[in-house]
């Protein structure tokens, strides 16, 4: 049973309507997922979808890791919604379709790039340990540069925020049948 009705789109007050728009009217194109839940408080909505719109489309982080990340972070929140929209965007982005797969089932994939594996470790370790190793650390600035590796960080804490609120109101997936879907795991 999906908590999405929670909000009359049809009638919005003018500060949700603003906000409204300008997520509709932006890059992503539409309000859904998260957004149409964050409009029950506007004041929130608008910063959060701003550091989302930066974090999807202006960070300096490659596609394919990014979207590796944010579906790192589906699985391990198990929200649905979101792993449907990003494990498309993820192929299309050229991870490998196994790798999703691998994800999907709560598997460690095999990864046929050492940047993938990097970012794969460092989302394990966050969420495992809550901080990335030092040498994990140092890896990623390697690879990423600083500016790189706050913007994984803050992704993946963006992530959990989105995923969150779409368990909170139960917002369903999304299944044309073109991605694998989330397993249960039973935690």
């Amino acid at each position: 049973m999906s908590r999405y009705d929670e909000i009359d789109l049809d009638n919005l007050t003018p500060a949700q309507q603003a906000v409204a728009d300008e997520i509709a009217g932006g890059p992503r194109g539409s309000l859904r997922g998260p957004f149409v839940p964050w409009l029950l408080s506007p004041e929130m909505a608008d910063p959060a979808q701003r550091l989302g719109a930066f974090l999807r489309f202006g960070s300096v982080l490659p596609q394919r890791l990014k979207e590796l990340a944010i579906i790192f972070t589906a699985r391990r929140w198990d929200a649905g919604f979101e792993w449907s929209v990003h494990a498309k965007l993820a192929l299309d982005a050229g991870l490998p379709r196994d790798v999703v797969e691998a994800i999907a089932r709560g598997d460690t994939p095999e990864f046929p790039e050492a940047d993938e594996a990097l970012i794969y470790r460092a989302c394990r370790e966050m969420y495992e340990t809550r901080r990335f190793s030092n040498a994990t650390f140092a890896d990623l600035k390697a690879l990423l540069g600083p500016q790189g590796v706050a913007e994984l960080a803050g992704l993946l804490g963006y992530y959990a925020l989105v995923s969150i609120t779409l368990n909170a109101f139960e917002v369903p997936a999304l299944d044309d049948g073109t991605v694998p879907q989330l397993a249960k795991l039973g935690r």
